[in-house]
C-alpha cells in the first residue's frame, strides 16, 4: 500500500505564510504527477496545484501568484509555499500522489486555517 503524508498546517493570520511537505512510500520521480488538493467545510474538494513528472506545473485561478508547488527528488518530497494567505483558504488541504493517470493515492490531510 502507498502511503502519503502530510505536514506543515496550522493557523495563521490573514497574509501570512505558511508551507506544507509531503512525503510518499513511491518514488516522486516515479509518478505520473503529484497533487496538493483541499476541501473546505461544505464544499467538494478541489485541485490547487499539480507538478507533473517533467516538471511542468499547473494551478488553480484562486491560487496563482500566491502558492508555488514544488518538488525535491533527493529528499523525495512535494512542498506547496502558501504566500499571502487569505481567509478563503482555509481548508484542509490533501497530496495526491497521482503514481499513473488512473491510480492515485491520498494523504490524510492537514489542516490550513487562515484567520482574518
Amino acid at each position: 500500500q502507498v502511503q502519503v503524508v502530510e505536514s506543515g498546517g496550522g493557523l495563521v493570520q490573514s497574509g501570512g505564510s505558511l508551507r506544507l511537505s509531503c512525503t510518499t512510500s513511491v518514488r516522486i520521480s516515479s509518478t505520473y504527477a503529484m497533487g496538493w488538493y483541499r476541501q473546505a467545510p461544505g464544499k467538494e474538494r478541489e485541485l490547487v496545484a499539480l507538478i507533473f513528472n517533467a516538471g511542468g506545473t499547473a494551478y488553480a485561478d484562486s491560487v496563482k501568484g500566491r502558492f508555488t508547488i514544488s518538488r525535491d527528488i533527493a529528499k523525495n518530497t512535494v512542498s506547496l509555499q502558501m504566500n499571502s494567505l487569505k481567509p478563503e483558504d482555509t481548508a484542509v488541504y490533501y497530496c495526491n500522489a497521482h503514481v499513473t493517470s488512473v491510480t492515485n493515492y491520498w494523504g490524510q490531510g492537514t489542516q490550513v486555517t487562515v484567520s482574518s
